[in-house]
Order: C-alpha cells, then structure tokens, then sequence
C-alpha cells in the first residue's frame, strides 16, 4: 500500500475528517444512517472497510440524488453521499488539498482555506478601480455533471502520482447516482454535494486560470463561476469567443452560451452583490443585489406574518438570526438606506404582532398604559378596532412601542449592526 493512502487513513487524520463531518452535520445518504449514529457504524465497520481501500476492493455507495430548485427556475442537482464516505472523502481531501495548494491560482477564491466570496468581490473591485469596466460573465453548463472523468483524472495522476489513492478517487466518481427512478451509472462528472468535488473542481478548473494567466488577463474564479476584466468592448468580445473555445476544446466542459454574455459592471450581478459607481469618491463600489433586497424582505415578510403563531420573543429570535447571517455577508457593501428602511418596516411588522396578540381593548388599553401612553388616549386607540397596518403607522402605537422597547425584548437594529460590521470590513 502506498505512503500517501496510509497518511489518509491514519486514525489521526480519519479522527479529524469524522469530527468535520459531524460538525457539518446534514442527511443521510442512501443506507439512511445518519451523522448522530455514524459513531456506532465505524466501531462496528471501519475495520472491513479500511483493508477493503488497502486493497483497492471498496466500493462505495451511489449517491443519494436531490434537486434544489433555482431562483430563476430548473433545479440544481445535487448528490448526497452516505455519511461514511463523506468522512472517507473528508480524509483524502486532507491529505490532498496541501498538495494542491501551492499550485492553484491567487486569483481562485472558491472552497480554499482561508479564502471567500469577500475576496473574490474585493478583487473584483480592484480592477474596476483600475479602468477594466468590461466583464466577460463565464458561465458552465452543469459543470459539475459534465466534467470528463478521464481528462480529470489525468489532473489529479499529475498532481498526486499515486496509484492506490487515484483508485479510490475514481471509484468515487464511478459510484453512480440513486435517484427515485433507480440506479444510474456516472460515466461523466463529480457529484456535487460531496466533500471531494470542490476540490476536484478546482483542480480542474485550474488550468482554466493558468491560461487566462498566460494570456495577462484580469479575473476572479470562485468554483466555476469566472468573470474577466478588460479594459474595452472590443478586447470583451475577443476574449469571450477565444476563452470559451479554449475551453470547449482544451477542457471538454460546455460554456453555456446563453449566460455567458459581455456586460457593464452596473448590470453585473455577482454572488448577490451589485455594483455602482461612487460620483463623490469617484470609484466603483458594491452593494447587495436588488434581487438579494427583495430575497431579504420575502423572508422576512414570512417571519413576521400575524398570522404565524409564536411568541414575540421567539419571532424576534429568528428575525435577528437572519439578519445578523444577511449582514454578514452583504457587509462589505454599502446599503445604509435599505438597512434604515429594513429597520423601519420590522418594527412596523412587530408593532401589528403585539397589537393583534393583545387582542381585546382592555388588553390593549393596560399594554399602552404600561408603556407610558396616558389613560384616556390608552382607552381611546384600543377601540379603534383592528385596522392593524393603520394603527401602528397613524396613532401613539408607534410612541408606546419604540425603538428602544423592541430592543429590550431582543430585536437589533439592522442599521447598527451593519454599520459595525461594514467599518469593521473597511479597516
């Protein structure tokens, strides 16, 4: 048996990858065990299954099949391996991924240690700064069911030079997909969803950077959505004819044509971020994505339904969890004024919440009293009835239930919140 597939099954680093695959939790694969009993089964298997790899005899389970609708329609189909062999994939990735490393791209910012979309944004805006106001949008069709194994494989052979452990990584791409049809052979591709497939994409998707390298082009590449910077209209149409045939012919992946497309940065939509034009400052600068607005305010829309039973405290608990997610990632962006607007539109949402679990008049007249409202006003407004929106927008519901009042029952104010993670990113 080799070196390198020792290293990757040695209790130490099948130790990490097991703890990693129960710490990203998720489900079960096709022979339904699940993370919480994955403890039980290697007691019991891992033994059998490990000389089964030594001796290139394991074969794993076919993928359990799922299809994630898109937001602009189809789905995304992804393969959900058993738990055992997302920890067995785990420990290869280990091992493998430093060996990788050194030779992937600077400018390849998806599934990498120490890497993120923020950088690819950043990035991004750097060449916009720098004159490169042309985009050449990249787009793969089904990368990830389209990727030639062979000329994959072949990748990997000149990376890692290691038969035993090449063996195992093939078995994996050959282990077929169970969907609710029935078994299906994978002759092309890398099931996504598995804890090798990030990996294997950037390895092949790298000598797509190292051409656009060679060529002393400008571009950013998370997994396998890529955009190019150029500094004029005719070197964008030049570059996006040559860079897909490139592609097509060298790397045997389809360029979806209908997608890849030459665009403007303030038409430019990437990883939920828009892009804009600071008049004062004078430079490019982002912003989340009208669609990302409105994918915020549907969520919370539905967290905030009155008609959604739950405590005040509880809904407030789920809004601050999306929000505090939402701005995480959007922070970079400028976005005072929908934040300001977010902040407005939730109290109003949870002043209707309060107003319509108080229910009766003298619920509601004892509820504006406790919070400072005189008693004839008090009496007055809980017999308006329940014109909700009217109510909390047009009486002294908005004076009773202030800022500060929702802010002890937990809700934090998006502005605040954002305005102390985006200084934090500007630092």
């Amino acid at each position: 048996m080799s070196e390198l597939l020792e290293k990757i099954l040695s209790s130490d680093n099948m130790n990490t990858a097991y703890k990693r695959v129960c710490a990203n939790k998720g489900a079960g694969g096709v022979d339904d065990v699940t993370v919480e009993e994955l403890g039980d089964y290697i007691k019991e298997h891992w033994n059998s299954i490990r000389e089964q790899i030594r001796h290139r005899e394991y074969k794993p389970q076919p993928v359990r099949r799922v299809e994630i609708p898109k937001p602009n329609g189809g789905v995304r189909k992804l393969g959900i391996p058993t738990v055992m062999d997302r920890v067995i994939q785990q420990g290869i990735v280990q091992v493998i991924s430093p060996m990788c490393e050194p030779l992937f791209s600077e400018w390849s910012y998806g599934f990498r240690p120490n890497r993120s979309c923020e950088m690819a944004i950043r990035q991004l805006l750097g060449y916009l700064n720098e004159g490169y106001e042309w985009i050449v949008d990249i787009d793969l069709e089904k990368f990830f069911d389209s990727v030639p194994q062979d000329r994959l494989m072949s990748l990997v052979h000149d990376i890692i030079n290691d038969g035993d452990t090449e063996s195992l990584i093939r078995n994996y791409l050959k282990a077929g997909v169970m969907t609710p049809q029935g078994y299906e052979e994978t002759k092309l591709g890398t099931p996504q969803g598995g804890n090798l497939s990030p990996l294997l994409s950037n390895i092949m998707l790298n000598e797509l950077d190292k051409e656009l390298e060679a060529r002393g082009l400008r571009f950013t590449r998370y997994a396998d959505d890529c955009v190019i910077a150029v500094r004029s209209e005719a070197s964008a149409k030049r570059v996006m004819r040559t860079v897909t045939e490139w592609i097509q012919r060298k790397l045997g992946l389809k360029v979806n044509m209908t997608k890849t497309h030459i665009t403007r940065p303030m038409k430019l939509k990437y990883f939920g971020f828009g892009f804009y034009k600071d008049s004062k400052a004078k430079e490019w600068k982002c912003r989340p994505h009208q669609d990302s607005i409105k994918k915020l305010k549907s969520r919370l829309k539905e967290l905030t339904c009155r008609k959604m039973p739950g405590t005040v405290t509880g809904k407030i608990e789920k809004i601050n969890q999306v929000t505090r997610g939402w701005i995480n990632y959007y922070a970079l962006g400028s976005m005072k004024t929908v934040m300001t607007e977010t902040d407005a539109h939730l109290r109003t949402r949870l002043r209707v919440i309060i107003w319509k679990q108080w229910k009766v008049p003298g619920k509601r007249q004892w509820g504006l009293q406790k919070l400072g409202i005189g008693k004839d006003l008090a009496r007055q407004t809980s017999y308006l009835g329940n014109r909700y929106y009217w109510i909390c927008t047009k009486t002294c519901v908005m004076r009773a239930i202030t800022k500060d009042v929702l802010a002890k029952a937990g809700l934090i104010s998006c502005l605040d919140y954002y305005n102390e993670r985006h200084a934090l990113k500007l630092r």
